[in-house]
């Protein structure tokens, strides 16, 4: 890919409006960093609560990328720190970026706007293989999204887009990320759990397991670790402590 839409991202402490609320008092957000984007598929793989999604979500705001949600619903503790983050970075970003943002629970949200919007307008639903997305399973519709979505050019955010996916599916979802980011017309960006995804050839993944976000290879990654043992010793690994 000759030129990537997004490059880089520079986390600035320097402005944080706070240090003792969330996503301000993560520690792996605590020092300057930057994260650079050099290939068309880039992982962010690490624990739950270490903050991957949180920098992702950061990142479409950043680039004005559109997130589908429903109605914000009322919360028992009101953080007014938590959509402020992509305020404290500063990218090197092609001007005017097309592209998407998918989580599970956007993309319900799209799926029933799409369903009212399609009784208009039945056409609507040819660009995602002439069914509704609400006719289909949870992981059938994420295919149909992925597969008409990624044929144009842009970037993509993905956050753990392998919820509700078979292994096997997850594999047609790797196929579908190679295809695009070889074609040199996306780019995807992508916090994930599964050692199926990370295997994209190619691929730069970050670790969030640590005190700074750094690269790391496949094979370091503790999910592939996770699989590995389990799956090498799974009744031993069960009786671990």
């Amino acid at each position: 890919m000759d030129s990537l839409y997004l490059k880089a991202a520079t986390l600035r402490p320097d402005v944080y409006p706070c240090r003792d609320r969330h996503p301000f008092n993560l520690p792996i957000f605590g020092t300057a960093q930057t994260i650079a984007f050099t290939a068309p598929v880039t992982f962010f793989a690490g624990e739950n609560g270490t903050g991957k999604s949180t920098l992702l979500e950061a990142l479409a705001h950043a680039c004005s990328i559109y997130i589908w949600r429903d109605t914000d619903r009322t919360r028992f503790h009101y953080n007014p720190y938590e959509k402020l983050f992509h305020h404290c970075m500063t990218l090197d970003c092609a001007p005017d970026v097309v592209g998407a943002f998918f989580c599970s629970d956007s993309f319900r949200h799209f799926a029933q706007l799409l369903d009212e919007w399609a009784t208009n307008d039945p056409a609507q639903l040819e660009y995602f293989g002439g069914r509704s997305l609400m006719e289909q399973s949870h992981g059938q519709s994420i295919m149909s999204f992925f597969k008409s979505r990624c044929r144009r050019a842009g970037l993509y955010l993905l956050d753990e887009p392998e919820t509700a996916l078979s292994p096997r599916t997850q594999l047609d979802m790797l196929r579908v990320l190679d295809e695009a980011g070889r074609s040199g017309h996306a780019q995807f960006i992508i916090a994930t759990h599964s050692p199926l995804l990370l295997a994209c050839p190619g691929a730069v993944i970050y670790s969030f397991d640590g005190s700074r976000i750094r690269e790391t290879t496949y094979e370091e990654t503790s999910h592939y670790k996770v699989y590995r043992d389990f799956l090498n010793n799974r009744n031993g690994y069960l009786r671990r402590k």
